[in-house]
C-alpha cells in the first residue's frame, strides 16, 4: 500500500504597500484654568479615574504648577471618552498622541 504524504508548500510573504503603524497610545492632558479650585480639580480625578487622593493630589499641583498634566493614557477611543468627560466636570482638556511630545 503506497504512503501518501501532505506536502506543504510555504509560499513567500507578499510584501505589503504601506506602513503598518504600531497602536500608539494616545494620553489624556488636563490644562490649568482661572475657574476651578484644585480641590475640585483633585475631586474630579478622584472620582473620573478612581485614583488615589495622593496621586489626584499630585496631579492637580502639577497641572497648577506646570500649566497641564498628562492625566491618563489608552486608546483613541477610551481618551476620547475622558476628554469629553473631562470637559463634562467643566476642566480644560485635550488629547495626543504619546509619541508626540
Amino acid at each position: 500500500m503506497p504512503v501518501i504524504t501532505a506536502q506543504t508548500e510555504v509560499l513567500p510573504r507578499a510584501e505589503t504597500e504601506g506602513r503598518v503603524e504600531l497602536d500608539v497610545p494616545y494620553v489624556l492632558i488636563v490644562w490649568n484654568d482661572p475657574v476651578n479650585l484644585m480641590s475640585y480639580v483633585s475631586y474630579v480625578f478622584r472620582s473620573h479615574f478612581g485614583y488615589s487622593e495622593a496621586k489626584a493630589d499630585a496631579l492637580m499641583l502639577e497641572v497648577h504648577q506646570n500649566g497641564h498634566s498628562v492625566v491618563s493614557s489608552g486608546t483613541r477611543e477610551k481618551i476620547e471618552a475622558d476628554v469629553a468627560a473631562m470637559h463634562a466636570f467643566g476642566l480644560w482638556a485635550t488629547l495626543q498622541r504619546a509619541d508626540e511630545s
